[in-house]
């Protein structure tokens, strides 16, 4: 096998040659490790390794994308030249000729900070540790099904583009969750997750399993399941709502992440993933929010799933604002998105591995943290309700209109937690939903959720995107059915 640098001036001079006028090839390779057990024995115990290349071209005004896994230097000039001949049957389609916002020649390389590879962590001490939280877990009586897992993933990406960017970079994924079911029957259950439903990813190293804390929490969500099978049903009406940060990543994610992808507005999702209510109009005018709410996207937080050194266009990752005091005042872009909008991209393309093309994504999508302690944001409510951990949701293809389920709840009466409650649920318009937030909890409070599972797309990809949040206070919710 040739080295990758030779190996992308052979595609990227292939391209040029056949008539591309811009060409960028990745070269990708992946490792992902998922280990899981349920009710003492595993359940799942999953090595793979992906290895291929994606050569992007314009030629004629249109993107034409092509990718092998083989990477000599016959296949290397086949799929450069297939990149070019999809990009010209594209034109024929073609309305205006595409432009990319400038970019300067980058040569870099990048790591994320990693204290323990979890690649060299042997995989029984993995499967040991995830019985023994199994064990934990069913420790408390009524415990009817218990669960732990661990996935890892490295990731290494060679970029090289017609403009004379070289980069190169090594990510490594860390992610692992508990959980705990109470079942009295099919339809009485109670179900508690940790940290998160999906568990929690970050960009980090083994270091991670220690850092979450599961052996400890292991009592207190097997007892909290327990608890939910004699919980009340969630009371319906209107009442102040408070959201762990869990949650908020969540409503983070799908009303303003989503409705903010420059793409989307501008109708390249409307087949698949949908549309957005944030049209280019409403740039520098809409009151997305009130005014506590500040948000940006931050591909350079520490420790963020959706956090890198580049991304798959060669763009450098950098903190860039999306809504400031309420307003919306920027979206997520790519170069040739960001040229429409006459400004430069902020870094959002990204792609699932080497066969697919890159499309705007979310990276690390940020609810600034207000100065609130999660004890006096729950003194100032009433009436109200206290919800935590994603348990489902839907949102129109719009993302204007939403309803969500959460794990558990806590009523809270008179400035005080009060009583458990299951199945709790709320829902809202997206604009007057951000608009109702009258208080943020501090920095103290405050963590980059991971979502390993972002699907968009045709044909479908996945994303490993994150959102921070920390506990944050809403006014005039409708709650329950």
């Amino acid at each position: 096998m040739i080295n990758f640098k030779k190996a992308s001036e052979i595609a990227l001079n292939s391209a040029k040659s056949k008539g591309a006028s811009y060409a960028d090839i990745r070269i990708v390779n992946t490792e992902d490790e998922n280990i899981s057990v349920e009710n003492g024995a595993s359940k799942l115990l999953e090595k793979n390794n992906s290895f291929g290349f994606g050569i992007r071209v314009i030629a004629d005004g249109a993107w034409g994308f092509a990718s092998s896994s083989d990477l000599n230097e016959n296949n290397l000039k086949k799929t450069a030249d297939l990149a070019v001949k999809i990009a010209r049957a594209s034109a024929k389609l073609k309305k205006n000729d595409l432009v990319l916002a400038l970019l300067s020649k980058t040569k870099d390389s990048y790591r994320n900070p990693v204290q323990i590879d979890p690649f060299t962590i042997p995989l029984k001490e993995k499967l040991d540790y995830l019985l023994a939280l199994d064990q934990l877990l069913r420790k408390t009586d009524g415990i009817t099904s218990a669960s732990a897992f661990m996935d890892f993933r490295k990731e290494s990406r060679f970029f090289s583009s017609s403009e004379g960017s070289q980069i190169e970079q090594m990510l490594i994924q860390s992610g692992a969750g508990i959980e705990a079911t109470a079942m009295k029957s099919r339809r009485e259950m109670g179900k508690r997750s940790y940290p998160d439903s999906n568990g929690q990813y970050e960009c980090k190293g083994y270091e991670l399993i220690n850092e979450l804390n599961l052996e400890e929490n292991c009592e207190k969500i097997a007892q909290q399941a327990k608890a939910l099978l004699s919980a009340k049903d969630c009371p319906s009406g209107i009442k102040a709502l408070v959201l762990d940060g869990a949650q908020l990543s969540l409503q983070i994610h799908e009303s303003i992440g989503h409705p903010l992808e420059l793409d989307r507005v501008l109708g390249a999702e409307k087949n698949f993933s949908g549309t957005s209510f944030a049209t280019l109009d409403k740039l520098n005018k809409l009151k997305y929010a009130s005014d506590v709410i500040n948000v940006v996207t931050d591909p350079t937080y520490p420790g963020g799933l959706g956090s890198f050194g580049y991304d798959d266009e060669g763009v450098k990752a950098e903190r860039k604002d999306l809504i400031q005091d309420g307003l919306l005042v920027g979206y997520l872009t790519s170069r040739e998105t960001a040229s429409l909008v006459k400004t430069s991209s902020n870094g959002s393309m990204r792609a699932e591995g080497w066969g697919n093309i890159p499309i705007i994504r979310m990276t690390n999508t940020i609810l600034i943290p207000g100065n609130y302690s999660f004890e006096d944001l729950i003194s100032e409510v009433d009436d109200g309700i206290y919800m935590e951990t994603v348990s489902s949701w839907s949102i129109d293809d719009n993302r204007e209109n939403f309803q969500m389920g959460c794990q558990i709840g806590w009523e809270i009466k008179n400035g005080k937690l009060g009583e458990m409650i299951k199945n709790p649920t709320y829902s809202g318009n997206t604009v007057e939903f951000w608009n109702s937030c009258d208080g943020i909890c501090s920095e103290k409070y405050f963590k980059v959720w991971g979502t390993p599972n972002c699907g968009k797309g045709q044909p479908g990809q996945n994303a490993r995107t994150g959102q921070g949040a920390s506990p944050a206070r809403f006014r005039n919710v409708k709650v329950g059915s």
